[in-house]
């Protein structure tokens, strides 16, 4: 069951140099209990597809066309004050940056508080009662305790649990998590990653995650999608892609990633494109190795390589 359908959304932003489409017909979809991994270099449009779910958008930014079902509702026509009811309550966003994320002036009970008492309709001991509960659920030891700490006094990965806390107590169904280890060492981002992955199966929670790091979702999604340059260019179940990855730009991730094996890494000439360059045809063309004239003249189409798994890349005509 599709509980998140994003279809055909082109997005833009106004400039000084006029208006430059950033989104092009992005379409991807979220089952419920699973985690979609949308991956791609910084740059590519991984964010601004996720806040237009949210519709936390800057005021430059314009939905041209395009639609965001959710449990089968376009986002889209929502008014601002029905949005207020779906952000936190419904689907919950985790910051980048965990350690920028939480009110220093507050402690981290009374910022829990706030929320519950916003989104459940809790007061009291009741609404307490919820936020030991949420602080337990993400493992913080002597949880009770740390109710009354302030931000600077939880370590960053204590942070970003605490933010993952928020969330479970509203009870949110969809749980979008943006480059969630950010700023956190190895160790810590294996504590999240399992943590997400806890929450998931015990919760039957539905998780977007954004990140650049493949490594990141090997073992954690169900299902990856490709971003570079606005577009979807490979889609597929994750045991699928992993094992056969077909688009030029998803080898060229998985090739640039540390292996156990003593390997040469490479690495992808270039950077992705910003909104206001002007690329004909497939816009990894200049960067791709296996570029060739068709590449430079039109935009490929997506292209099925089985079941589930689409790619955009004329080698599949």
């Amino acid at each position: 069951m599709k509980i998140l359908e994003v279809k055909n959304l082109n997005l833009g932003f106004k400039t000084e140099a006029g208006f430059r489409q950033a989104l092009f017909d992005v379409n991807f979809s979220l089952e419920k209990g699973k985690t979609l991994a949308l991956v791609g270099e910084s740059g590519c449009g991984k964010s601004i597809s996720t806040m237009s779910i949210l519709k936390l958008l800057p005021k430059t930014a314009q939905i041209t066309s395009g639609e965001i079902f959710y449990n089968g509702k376009n986002l889209l026509e929502y008014s601002e004050k029905e949005m207020q009811k779906i952000r936190g309550a419904k689907i919950a966003l985790i910051p980048q940056d965990p350690m920028t994320s939480l009110n220093p002036l507050y402690t981290i009970e009374n910022q829990l508080l706030e929320v519950i008492e916003i989104h459940q309709n809790l007061k009291g001991e009741k609404a307490r009662k919820k936020a030991l509960e949420s602080l337990e659920m993400v493992q913080i030891p002597c949880a009770k305790d740390r109710l009354k700490a302030y931000p600077h006094e939880f370590s960053g990965g204590m942070k970003q649990r605490a933010i993952i806390a928020m969330a479970l107590a509203c009870q949110a169904e969809i749980l979008i998590a943006d480059e969630p280890t950010t700023a956190l060492d190895v160790t810590i981002q294996a504590q999240i990653m399992n943590l997400l992955s806890d929450i998931k199966s015990q919760l039957g929670t539905s998780i977007l995650l954004i990140t650049h790091d493949l490594a990141l979702v090997g073992e954690n999604a169900d299902e990856i999608a490709v971003m570079y340059a606005g577009r979807i260019v490979e889609k597929a179940p994750a045991k699928d892609f992993f094992k056969n990855p077909n688009h030029p730009y998803s080898k060229a991730l998985l090739n640039s990633m540390p292996a156990k094996r003593e390997t040469i890494l490479e690495t992808i000439q270039g950077q992705p494109p910003t909104i206001h360059q002007d690329i004909s045809g497939c816009k990894f063309h200049p960067r791709c190795k296996y570029c060739f004239e068709p590449c430079k003249k039109s935009v490929p189409e997506n292209y099925k390589i089985s079941e589930n798994h689409i790619s955009a890349c004329f080698l599949n005509k």
